[in-house]
């Protein structure tokens, strides 16, 4: 049995993009009784960035609401807040001892930053954010981490501390291994570019309907006459309604493309309809997780629980190897 995680960003409400790439193929790996799901939400990492509390509390709310409105099973899965596991907090100071500045220094997110804003601009943890990253994975003896190609250098990193540490005092940690997700789906967004908060071209499931269609009726499409046949391939309504639907209704939607006296209005009307459709029962219990936030606050501490189980058996044999742990 294999232990895989995954570490959720807190920056609000989950998009359509976050839940073709990341909440819907989660959920179906914490339904798999042969590993353990392990997901947590990366409030701490938020610090880097987000210093408002109320803002950082609504976004764990709402990134929580949706996965259990999407059914992650927090019975089979263990999905949590990361600043409910101190032990991850210990754990990094440790992992910091045995961190080279230059390798962090090197890291992908210190050196774009520091590169766009200056050093003055970056903060001590942005520079030690791989190291609780590290902490994060090794705390669990963690085997699996699904991860982007951009994300690889985290995992590197995570290995390289790890074996030093091993290497000095004897095999205290698992080396976890990173699982690239070549087939993760690249979501446009109403642009047309990759589906993104920080490029503002989102698409918000669990908005208020009027809100959802506003923004779909938002997608940059092309300006031929209505008479006009058109390329499907060429357009994001098209490609997001594949995203949703099935083989023969992409079919129908394609040849309506292709044969002309078909607009674009239409074809964003059909994409709406699509995602009502798709995503009724969780927009319903989004609200409702939304509506009742103890039921939310239940349901981490429920994770809360299992995960400080790890942390405090891999936190208990690396006191010992340091020698932290009783002197007698």
């Amino acid at each position: 049995m294999a232990r895989i995680l995954t570490g959720i960003q807190s920056t609000g409400v989950p998009h359509l993009g976050n839940l073709l790439g990341a909440l819907e193929p989660g959920v179906k790996l914490s339904e798999q009784k042969d590993n353990t799901a392990i997901f947590f939400i990366a409030d701490l990492h938020s610090l880097t960035s987000l210093k408002e509390p109320q803002a950082r509390i609504e976004n764990i709310r709402s990134v929580a609401a949706a996965w259990l409105a999407c059914g992650f099973d927090t019975h089979q899965g263990i999905l949590f807040r990361q600043s409910d596991v101190p032990e991850v907090c210990e754990l990094t100071w440790y992992l910091n001892c045995f961190a080279p500045f230059p390798m962090l220094a090197n890291a992908h997110s210190f050196k774009d930053k520091s590169a766009k804003q200056g050093l003055s601009e970056v903060n001590a943890g942005l520079f030690t954010y791989p190291v609780l990253m590290a902490a994060d994975i090794l705390l669990y003896d963690t085997d699996i981490v699904p991860v982007g190609k951009d994300q690889i250098q985290h995992i590197e990193i995570t290995r390289d501390i790890a074996s030093s540490i091993n290497h000095q005092h004897g095999e205290i940690f698992i080396l976890p291994k990173a699982q690239v997700e070549e087939q993760v789906k690249v979501v446009p967004g109403i642009d047309g570019q990759k589906m993104s908060k920080s490029y503002g071209n989102t698409i918000n499931v669990f908005e208020e309907e009027k809100k959802l269609k506003k923004s779909i009726n938002r997608i940059i499409t092309g300006s031929e006459p209505l008479e006009a046949p058109k390329n499907p391939d060429n357009c994001t309504v098209f490609q997001l309604y594949s995203l949703l639907a099935d083989t023969s209704e992409i079919n129908t939607l394609r040849n309506a493309y292709l044969e002309g006296n078909f607009g674009y209005g239409a074809a964003k009307q059909i994409l709406f309809e699509k995602i009502m459709e798709k995503y009724e029962v969780p927009r319903q219990k989004y609200m409702t997780f939304m509506q009742n936030p103890e039921s939310i606050e239940t349901a981490l501490r429920l994770g809360q629980d299992k995960a400080r189980a790890y942390a405090t058996s891999v936190l208990d044999r690396v006191r010992e190897a340091l020698g932290f742990g009783s002197i007698i």
